[in-house]
C-alpha cells in the first residue's frame, strides 16, 4: 500500500504514529534480588538482560535478523522504484501528456484549475499504484507469509489494499489540490505555506483516523472484561487521561502481532488494544504496554512530533523549491514542464522530496525513537512492571532484530531495540530494589 500513498507521503510528510509494538507472553527469568539482607546477590541489570536474550533460540534470532535486515534493502528498492517511475514520467514526456489530457477533459471555467489538477492527479496516482504493485505485493503479502507474520489470505489482503488505495486516493487528491492551489498563488514562498499545510493536514488525519479510517480495516468494540478493563482505566485516570472506555480491535484477522495505542486528538482520543494482546500477553505485560502508550499522550508526543516533522518538512520543501527551479531551467522545455505551478512537474517534486526524505531517514527515525524512549521511561514509572515490559520487548524479535549495532540502531530503528528496552527495564528494576538489597 506504500505506493498508493506516494503523493500523500510527499505532501504531508512521514506518517506520525502513536505506535504500539509487538508483544507475546513469556515467563520472566528468576533473577530478582530479595530484601533478605547483605547475603543476597546484587541484582545485575546487564546479566538480567542477557538472561532474557538467552531465552531466544539461535534459529529465532537468525530469522528475526534476516527479516529486519531485509527491510533495509526494501527501503532502498522502494526509493529506487519511486525515483525510476518519476524519471520515466518526466523523460518520456508522459507527464506532460497527462497534463494535456487533464486540460482537454476539463472545459468549464469556474473551477478549471482545481479540476485539471485533480484529473492529472488521478492519472498520476493510477500510474504509480499499478507499476509499483508487484513490489507492494511481495513486501506486504508474500514476505509476511514467508516469515509467519500474516494471518491473511491473498483475497483478504487484496481487499484491504483496495480500501487503502481508496483512502489514499481521497487523501492524496486533497493533498495535490491544496499543494497546487498554494503553488498558483504564492510561487515565491510556496515551500513555507506547503509546510504549514502539511502540518495542518497531519493533525487533521491524526484526529480523524481513530474514528473514520481505522474502522475501515478493523472492527472495534468496548472491552467489557472488568479484570482487564478496570486496571487500564485506573491507570488512565491516575495520569489525567480522559477515557471512559477501552476499545478492542480484531487485528488477529491480519497478523499475529500484538499492539495497542492511545490515538486521536481532542475529542477523538481513544484507548485501543488488539485482540492478540489480550490472547497472548500476561496482565503485567498488558499493563506495561498500556502505560507506554499513555506516555505518548501525557507527554504530548503528537503535538511535539508534528512540530519536529514540520521543521523537517520545511527544510525539505525549501530544498525542493531551490532544486526544482534549477532543474526546470535546464530540462523543463524537453520534459514539457512549464513552471512550479504546472502539474506536469509533480513527478519532479516527488523525486526531490523522496530523495530528501530518504537521506533524512536517520533524522526522522531519531525523532520517533527519542519519543519512544521517553514513553518507555514513563510506562515503567507508571505501571511498575519491568518484567512485563521486558517480556514485551523480547517479543519484538518476532519481526525486529533484537540486538543491533549502535549505528545500525541509529540509522534504521524508529523504536529502541529490544535489547536496549530490556536493559532499561532491568535498570529500573535494579534501582527499585527494596532497601537492604545488594
Amino acid at each position: 500500500m506504500r505506493s498508493a500513498f506516494v503523493v500523500l507521503t510527499v505532501f504531508v510528510a512521514t506518517a506520525l504514529s502513536v505506535a504500539g509494538f509487538v508483544l507475546a507472553q513469556s515467563t520472566p527469568p528468576n533473577n530478582s534480588a530479595t530484601a533478605s539482607g547483605p547475603a543476597s546477590p546484587r541484582f545485575d541489570p546487564v546479566a538480567a538482560t542477557e538472561a532474557y536474550i538467552a531465552k531466544l533460540t539461535p534459529e529465532q534470532i537468525a530469522k528475526s535478523d534476516a527479516y529486519f535486515e531485509g527491510g533495509y534493502w526494501l527501503r532502498l528498492w522502494n526509493f529506487l522504484l519511486s525515483s525510476a517511475l518519476s524519471l520515466i514520467l518526466l523523460i518520456s514526456g508522459l507527464s506532460a501528456r497527462m497534463r494535456a489530457v487533464a486540460e482537454s477533459a476539463v472545459k468549464f471555467r469556474w473551477a478549471q484549475a482545481p479540476a485539471r489538477t485533480l484529473v492529472f492527479g488521478a492519472q498520476y496516482f493510477l500510474f504509480m499504484t499499478v507499476l509499483s504493485f508487484p513490489l507492494t505485493l511481495y513486501e506486504g503479502f508474500f514476505r509476511e507469509q514467508k516469515y509467519g507474520l500474516s494471518n491473511q489470505t491473498l483475497g483478504g489482503w487484496l481487499a484491504e489494499q483496495c480500501i487503502g488505495v481508496a483512502v489514499g486516493a481521497v487523501l492524496g487528491g486533497a493533498a495535490i489540490m491544496i499543494l497546487y492551489a498554494i503553488l498558483r498563488r504564492v510561487q515565491q514562498a510556496w515551500w513555507i505555506w506547503a509546510s504549514v499545510a502539511s502540518v495542518a493536514m497531519l493533525f487533521l488525519i491524526s484526529a480523524l483516523a481513530p474514528v473514520y479510517i481505522a474502522p475501515l480495516f478493523n472492527s472495534y468494540h468496548t472491552l467489557d472484561d472488568p479484570k482487564m478493563r478496570d486496571p487500564i482505566l485506573r491507570l488512565a485516570r491516575a495520569n489525567q487521561i480522559p477515557a471512559e472506555n477501552v476499545y478492542v480491535f480484531d487485528a488477529s484477522k491480519q497478523s499475529k502481532r500484538v499492539s495497542a495505542n492511545v490515538s486521536g486528538a481532542m475529542g477523538t482520543m481513544r484507548i485501543s488494544l488488539n485482540d492478540n494482546l489480550l490472547a497472548r500477553c500476561s496482565p503485567a505485560s498488558v499493563k506495561a504496554v498500556m502505560a507506554h502508550e499513555m506516555g505518548h499522550y501525557v507527554l504530548n508526543h503528537v503535538y511535539k512530533g508534528l512540530m519536529q516533522m514540520g521543521l523537517l518538512m520545511t527544510v525539505g520543501f525549501a530544498f525542493c523549491a531551490w532544486a526544482f527551479d534549477r532543474i526546470v531551467a535546464r530540462r523543463g522545455e524537453a520534459w514539457g514542464v512549464r513552471s512550479i505551478a504546472d502539474p506536469a512537474g509533480l513527478p519532479l517534486i516527488v523525486l526531490l522530496m523522496s530523495t530528501y526524505l530518504f537521506v533524512m531517514t536517520p533524522v526522522a527515525n531519531t525523532i520517533t525513537r527519542t519519543e519512544e524512549i521517553e514513553a518507555d521511561a514513563f510506562g515503567l514509572n507508571a505501571a511498575g512492571e519491568p518484567d512485563g515490559f521486558a517480556d514485551v520487548s523480547l517479543m519484538l524479535s518476532e519481526y525486529r532484530k533484537i540486538h543491533p549495532g549502535k549505528w545500525e540502531e541509529i540509522v534504521f530503528y524508529d523504536h529502541p531495540s529490544g535489547y536496549n528496552r530490556i536493559l532499561m527495564a532491568m535498570t529500573w528494576k535494579a534501582e527499585h530494589q527494596p532497601p537492604g538489597t545488594h
